[in-house]
């Protein structure tokens, strides 16, 4: 298991911008595929963002596309989630997780249970 602790939440208006970030600990940082996910009140899980191991590749929620950007220094141990022009709807609980399979990363179905750990999370709240 890799420990993650997500920072950089907050309150911003309608089209500001917050990078998210996800310091990992206790294992080999670039064995993982890491992804980004958001839950609403009420509602599921959703990935937003996840990138390969050494972030050659990328996955984005159509929500998101053109206007988020995930990025990994796996020197650092950290994963980032760069979030412009956000709208209301973006308003969640934003959570890093970290997926150790191997099989490729195009194909996926970027579920909840394919990823075995969790940060705690941190609130991103877009006032209109």
């Amino acid at each position: 298991q890799v420990q993650l602790v997500e920072s950089g939440g907050g309150l911003v208006q309608a089209g500001g911008s917050l990078r998210l970030s996800c310091a990992a600990s206790g294992r080999i940082f670039s064995n993982y595929v890491m992804g980004w996910f958001r839950q609403a009140p009420g509602k599921e899980r959703d990935v937003v963002a996840a990138i390969s191991w050494s972030g050659g590749y990328t996955y984005y929620a159509d929500s998101v596309k053109g206007r988020f950007a995930i990025s990994r220094d796996n020197a650092k141990n950290t994963v980032y989630l760069l979030m412009n022009s956000l709208k209301p709807e973006d308003t969640a609980v934003y959570y890093c997780a970290a997926d150790t399979r191997t099989i490729p990363f195009y194909g996926r179905s970027w579920s909840r249970p394919d990823f075995g750990s969790w940060g705690q999370g941190t609130q991103v709240t877009v006032s209109s």
